[in-house]
């Protein structure tokens, strides 16, 4: 059934928190995907707001603007340098059992298109998580695009400043020229970060206490977006490690394999204790509850608390530290 403009905008308004749980849902079930196949990146989702459905409609004068406007959902993948886009890409595919024919590969540029500029990312159309449909009957979907961060940051102030500018105005060529060559930069800065990307996981130099905390940030990220103090979770994986069985991507594995097992008392225990609970704020106890080492220390907690106990110790923090970890978890030390 195709809506007019107006009877688009009362649906948008009526659907939109079921369009908004639909976006949480896909967001958080990629994100634990991410996880699972230990890949390097960050997962956000939004929601077309309300103010740019209705002027896209206007700006692209759709026929059938409900159906037309397909990125109400968006969740987006930012990778830390394009050399992992394929692994997100084949991720995408597996986790909605999607095919080619819903991607968009602006990496390289469209035969007959040389001199339209494309910075390099990828969009994925794919059905929400959820099964949510709209009142016709037909599924949500959400665009997933995948990028590197530095490139996000490019893109925001090129669509800013010089993106599809009004009526027939053309950007100065001196202004183009200067954003192009600014994309050049970021080009070099994504290889160069790739490149020192792999020679830092070869290099001896890379210690055991950096991989044990990017593997532990990865998870934990699925439970809470907040910043927290990475020089007190390295001096606290220093302790941590002399508890670590073996290899610590084997390690890795067991610490996802924990957090999913334990998945629902994990969420409940950062509600009641993390940065944004009243146990925090009231005195600032439990700040190993917001710290992504804190699931090493659930982990641990489980399955070898002497030696954890031992250890902890033997370093420069107090004790009171980890009985209050002990008591989140439920369990006396």
């Amino acid at each position: 059934m195709t809506l007019t403009i107006n009877e688009a905008f009362h649906r948008y308004v009526a659907e939109e928190p079921r369009i908004k749980e639909a976006a949480r849902q896909t967001a958080d079930h990629l994100r634990l995907r991410t996880v699972r196949a230990r890949l390097d990146c960050q997962v956000t989702h939004r929601t077309k707001d309300v103010g740019r459905y209705v002027a896209k409609i206007h700006r692209k004068r759709y026929e059938d603007p409900w159906k037309d406007i397909t990125d109400k959902v968006g969740v987006r993948m930012t990778v830390r340098h394009p050399g992992l886009f394929d692994d997100a890409l084949s991720l995408v595919k597996d986790t909605f059992t999607v095919d080619d024919s819903v991607v968009q590969d602006y990496r390289t540029m469209l035969p007959g298109q040389e001199e339209r500029f494309e910075y390099p990312r990828l969009h994925v159309q794919v059905p929400v998580i959820g099964g949510y449909k709209d009142p016709d009957g037909q599924p949500y979907e959400c665009e997933i695009q995948i990028r590197t961060p530095v490139v996000d940051v490019w893109a925001n102030d090129y669509h800013r400043l010089a993106y599809k500018p009004p009526g027939n105005l053309q950007v100065p060529s001196d202004v183009s020229r200067a954003l192009y060559r600014a994309f050049a930069l970021v080009e070099l800065y994504d290889a160069e970060i790739g490149r020192v990307m792999d020679a830092l996981e070869q290099h001896p130099g890379f210690t055991r206490g950096n991989k044990l905390l990017a593997e532990t940030e990865r998870i934990y990220r699925t439970f809470a977006h907040h910043s927290f103090d990475r020089e007190l979770s390295h001096e606290v994986i220093e302790i941590l490690l002399k508890t670590v069985p073996g290899d610590i991507t084997d390690y890795g594995y067991q610490l996802v394999t924990f957090t999913e097992r334990w998945r629902e008392r994990l969420e409940r225990t950062y509600r009641q204790f993390g940065p944004t609970s009243d146990h925090f704020l009231e005195d600032g106890r439990y700040i190993l509850a917001s710290q992504p080492e804190s699931l090493i220390i659930f982990e641990r907690l489980d399955h070898d608390s002497f030696t954890l106990v031992d250890r902890w110790n033997e370093g420069p923090f107090d004790e009171s530290m980890l009985y209050d970890m002990a008591e989140a978890w439920g369990i006396d030390l």
